[in-house]
This record gives C-alpha cells, structure tokens and sequence, in this order.
C-alpha cells in the first residue's frame, strides 16, 4: 500500500469515527426521552419503522426488524398496553391486524422527536461562527455528494 493511500485509509477512519460519534451525540436527546418513557431500543425500533408506514402486519413489521414473529408480538404487545400502538382489523383481510401508530400519538412523538433530534444540532449550529456553519455545510454536502457517485 502507497504512502498516499495509507494516509487517505487514515483519513477515512478518523472521518468514520468522527461519524459514529455525531450520530450518538445527535440521538442522546432521542434515546434519553424513549428511556424517561420506558421505551426499550427495540420498541423504538418497531415505533420508528411504524411512524414510517401506513400500519404494518405482524409478518411483514417481523420481516423488517428483523426478529422472531413471537418477539415482535410481544413487543407489540407491551407498546400497545402503554397506548403507544393499535391494532386494527386489515381492511383487505379481515382475518388479519394492522398495527398502527394512533394519531395523538404519531402527531406528538412526531413533533417531539424532531425536536429532540434537530436540538443538539441547532444548538451547535447556534454557537458556530457564520463561516464555520458554511463549512459544515459544504463539506457535508460534498461527502454526501462524493460517495452518491461512488455508489453508482
């Protein structure tokens, strides 16, 4: 390995761990609140894949977290005694339930959330100089930029 590629390898581990390292300090605020309302991190999981659909079975919410059909029924379960889920029958298949977010809800934990979320990073943002914030910005973009090409 060339001395120059050796550097950027470096490079690309540092901006990995400076990555991984924003990413806990942007969801803090978010992991604080789901924990303040006893919410573990696979119930957080299946309410966010639910907030982000239209209602889901049992099978297809079991397919995309990726745990056992018993698991998630169980955890759907505990989210519904907290009032946090429904189910309701599937209008297309009577003999089946779609589990859903309930409006009061999805309409506070979306704004809730958003807010815990984008916090940190305003505040940041906030104390940061104009020309820092310009920076921010255009090297983020430029990264996300950069690696859309090398994904195609």
């Amino acid at each position: 390995m060339s001395e120059r590629t050796s550097k950027l390898f470096q490079m690309a581990e540092e901006i990995d761990r400076n990555l991984r390292d924003l990413r806990r300090s942007l969801w803090k605020p978010v992991e604080e609140e789901t924990a303040r309302i006893s919410v573990t991190p696979p119930q957080r999981t299946v309410m966010q894949l639910l907030f982000n659909s239209e209602g889901l079975s049992l099978k297809e919410l079991s397919r995309q977290v990726g745990l056992s059909h018993s698991t998630v029924s169980g955890i759907v379960d505990r989210l519904e005694r907290k009032g946090l889920l429904e189910r309701q029958p599937d209008p297309r298949d009577r003999r089946s339930a779609r589990i859903l977010v309930p409006p009061q809800v999805r309409r506070h934990g979306r704004a809730r959330m958003k807010s815990l979320a984008l916090h940190p990073l305003a505040e940041a943002l906030r104390r940061a100089r104009p020309k820092e914030r310009k920076l921010i910005s255009e090297g983020l973009s430029a990264l996300r930029r950069l690696l859309g090409e090398s994904a195609q």
